[in-house]
């Protein structure tokens, strides 16, 4: 590629060498031929192959908002020869290092790598691209240069700050199974009780020792009991948050939003919860400590758009309905602009017996709960409030 100071050159050496040939100025013939040397001398230290592999070791890939990161950039010559000098180019987010790499030996002899390492200090959530490496060859004046890129993109995924919760039980009660629900099924994992039969029952589920006593009993006839069960539901946490930015008063309630998400996540993992969230395009869903790292790094990517048809927290609760729809446990999670009737069409998408909460982030109000026709709203100030305001709601 040709640098700024190669146009200059490139343009004043023609203009001065036209202006020469009209009017016979010799000072200008000079200046035009003294620029084109430099462009002819530029030229042979582009001529080459430059043979490297460049690793980039950022450690640790996921950290907290203000922890730091390591990154490691090493620099190795494959090539048979000596390597002449040159200028690794590394973006880091929205800035970028740069690093001289001393002459390089040949592959396979002592000096042929070289090491650089710095610090990345992270301030909020986010994700931090690091990379790619380019390699940049040139003359000593920058008139040229030849770069060339030799990594793919890192990132750093950077979650937000945390608050310590209590469980999540919910009420609902966990066997190996799964969680039991109030829901009478004729076939399920979960034994309730006895009943009799009626035509129709699956014959597998007649409970033939019981049928026994209850006949003779009786009056002689034959009377049939089938087992009846409780539904099992797995534990599936669920994480909704608006991803409309005109529900929200400015970037920090939301980046509280995403606070109160990553908790309830880390903390649904360590209750054995499969764990979901959903926030615009951004989607995640698993179960176990996988499962939570999934959702912890869609929160890092989650981000506010601009108002349309596929916004909004009843738009997204929508979407999450059919991500997750074995959902036992949901979170409602929006900002100071959506009002209770919002939530209440958020909840609507899901099942009567699915456990239903709303939390609404307002950094001007107070926190405090209230009941929205069943629906209980968390109204959230701070999130080191929430653990409190969720103590009294899951009970």
């Amino acid at each position: 590629m040709v640098n700024p100071l190669g146009w200059v050159v490139l343009v004043l050496g023609v203009l001065a060498g036209a202006v020469a040939t009209v009017a016979h100025w010799r000072e200008l013939a000079v200046i035009a031929a003294a620029c084109g040397l430099l462009l002819v001398v530029a030229l042979p230290f582009l001529v080459g192959r430059t043979r490297v592999r460049v690793d980039l070791t950022p450690e640790p890939e996921r950290v907290l908002a203000g922890e730091s990161v390591a990154v490691g950039v090493d620099v190795t010559n494959l090539a048979g020869r000596r390597l002449l000098p040159t200028v690794l180019e590394l973006p880091v987010g929205e800035a970028r290092h740069r690093y001289g790499i001393p002459m390089l030996a040949p592959v396979g002899n002592p000096g042929a790598e070289h090491e650089e390492s710095f610090t990345i200090r992270t301030e909020r959530r986010g994700v931090i691209a690091v990379g790619p490496a380019t390699t940049r060859r040139g003359d000593p004046l920058s008139i040229f240069s030849r770069d060339v890129t030799w990594t793919g993109v890192r990132e750093v995924l950077v979650r937000p700050p945390m608050v310590p919760l209590e469980t999540l039980g919910a009420g609902l009660l966990r066997d190996l199974e799964g969680v039991t629900t109030e829901a009478v099924s004729p076939s399920d994992l979960a034994f309730h009780a006895l009943r009799e039969y009626v035509p129709g029952d699956d014959l597998r589920h007649v409970h033939w020792r019981s049928s026994a006593k209850a006949s003779s009993r009786g009056t002689g006839d034959t009377q049939l009991l089938v087992r009846q069960y409780l539904d099992t539901r797995r534990s599936h946490a669920l994480i909704v948050v608006d991803d409309a930015a005109a529900s929200w008063a400015d970037g920090d309630d939301f980046e509280t939003a995403m606070s109160v998400a990553a908790s309830i996540a880390v903390r649904a993992v360590l209750d054995g919860f499969e764990t979901s969230f959903v926030c615009g395009a951004h989607a995640a869903s698993g179960q176990g400590e996988s499962g939570g790292n999934r959702s912890l790094d869609a929160i890092c990517r989650a981000e506010l758009r601009p108002a349309a048809d596929d916004t909004g927290l009843v738009a997204a609760a929508r979407r999450a309905a059919r991500v997750a729809p074995d959902t036992s446990l949901l979170f409602l999670v929006s900002g100071s602009g959506t009002g209770y009737d919002q939530f209440q069409r958020a909840a609507a998408s899901y099942a009567p017996e699915v456990r239903r909460y709303a939390i609404r982030v307002d950094r001007t109000g107070t926190s405090r709960v209230i009941e929205a026709a069943g629906l209980p709203v968390l109204s959230l100030a701070t999130k080191d409030d929430l653990p409190g305001l969720l103590r009294w709601s899951v009970r």
